[in-house]
């Protein structure tokens, strides 16, 4: 895993462990690598993973089997779209609109440079 300066390492492997699961690399109900394990895998101090365990389970998207370990929860990928879903919305998409007003692009642009997903317009 490759972090970057920009945001904390906690977060990042908080954002890996997310992707992992919207993209079906990890699924419902499936064991994750304890914190030692994943720790010691990215080459990250355990302390950091814990706190991006703890992140992920205080959100409801893994949960711990004492003595068993961490799993991925049955609804982990739609808490994560949701989350995702409302923090694009209301963060990243008005700031998107900000810079195309600013640059005058307007939106029909976007969908005509190139097709979306083997779409063409």
């Amino acid at each position: 895993m490759d972090f970057n300066d920009t945001r904390p390492i906690y977060l990042q492997i908080y954002d890996n462990i997310c992707e992992m699961i919207l993209t079906g690399r990890l699924i419902p109900e499936e064991r994750i690598l304890s914190v030692r394990d994943f720790g010691a895998e990215i080459g990250v101090n355990p302390n950091t993973v814990i706190r991006s365990y703890e992140k992920l389970t205080s959100e409801g998207i893994i949960y711990n089997r004492r003595g068993i370990g961490y799993f991925v929860s049955a609804d982990a990928a739609e808490i994560i779209l949701q989350a995702q879903r409302k923090e694009f919305l209301e963060k990243e998409l008005p700031e998107i609109l900000r810079r195309m007003e600013l640059l005058g692009i307007e939106p029909e642009e976007l969908f005509l440079s190139k097709p979306i997903k083997g779409k063409s317009l």
